[in-house]
């Protein structure tokens, strides 16, 4: 394409697409997301091992996970264990970080918690209070998107959502987005599963981890089949919000990230070609 033809390209309008709750809330769980991350990593490097069942697996080998290291005849590994299948994982840091002479054993390397450092006792402090945080932003933003029809227009998927999946599928896979007032059917089945099913498990698991919310809610350890399977089921939300994060920045940089940022920041967002402009909307 010439530079005259680029520079003739019509531009969709400018609509207002994000409400300031929903881009407070946006910023406010990437920072509590990214601290929840790092700390409890920290935690986890306590006793770096999960397990399915009631016992409290500190005596009972029936773990489904768990991060090590083992002597071999080249010296100290690091292992992970994965439902009984070992790998070695030096390489990414995993068990043993470090060099034969000086090992360092720990289940996540230093460089991904907080602190740095072995300090159980800081790791929880600050993932409760973001913690905290992160559950309070959820309960705003479900009723300031309740209110405004945030959720009905953009998050919860309608049965044309869903027979227009296939077709989300393809254009994504080929880059091809349409930029339209609400969300396409895969970001609709994506934060719907994120605020519906992803967010309410890792906060009810962390609850459930908690012995003075046992004592206040006993039935949650019946509902995940105890502490150490809700430990476990946490871990997995989290590898989940991992992935969603990362998949996420992905398709900001494939949608246009300068777009993006705008929508996310100021609420204003540029729309493809052809999207009708609601009364109020910057032409």
């Amino acid at each position: 394409m010439s530079q005259a033809n680029a520079a003739t390209k019509p531009k969709g309008p400018l609509i207002y697409r994000q409400s300031i709750w929903t881009r407070v809330t946006h910023w406010v769980w990437a920072i509590c997301l990214f601290f929840l991350l790092l700390t409890g990593l920290q935690i986890f490097n306590a006793h770096p091992a999960l397990y399915i069942g009631q016992q409290s697996g500190f005596e009972f080998e029936n773990s489904v996970f768990k991060i090590g290291a083992v002597n071999t005849d080249a010296g100290p590994r690091g292992q992970t264990t994965v439902l009984g299948q070992n790998f070695d994982s030096t390489a990414l840091g995993l068990g043993m970080s470090g060099n034969a002479e000086r090992p360092v054993y720990t289940g996540f390397p230093g460089g991904v918690t907080i602190p740095s450092y072995r300090d159980l006792g800081t790791g929880r402090v600050v993932h409760f209070f973001f913690g905290w945080i992160f559950v309070a932003t959820i309960f705003v933003w479900f009723v300031a998107s309740f209110i405004n029809g945030h959720i009905r227009r953009d998050i919860v998927p309608r049965p044309s959502d869903i027979a227009g999946v296939p077709k989300d599928v393809v254009d994504h896979a080929t880059l091809r987005f349409k930029h339209g007032r609400t969300y396409g059917p895969l970001q609709k089945l994506a934060y719907f599963g994120v605020f519906f099913v992803l967010f309410p498990l890792i906060v009810a698991t962390g609850l459930t981890m908690s012995p003075g919310m046992n004592s206040i809610a006993p039935w949650l350890l019946d509902l995940f089949g105890g502490r150490q399977t809700a430990r476990t089921i946490h871990f997995i939300v989290m590898l989940l919000l991992v992935a969603f994060f990362v998949i996420h920045i992905l398709m900001v940089f494939a949608a246009g990230p300068i777009n993006e940022l705008r929508s996310m920041i100021t609420g204003w967002y540029r729309a493809s070609p052809g999207t009708p402009s609601s009364e109020g909307d910057k032409p």
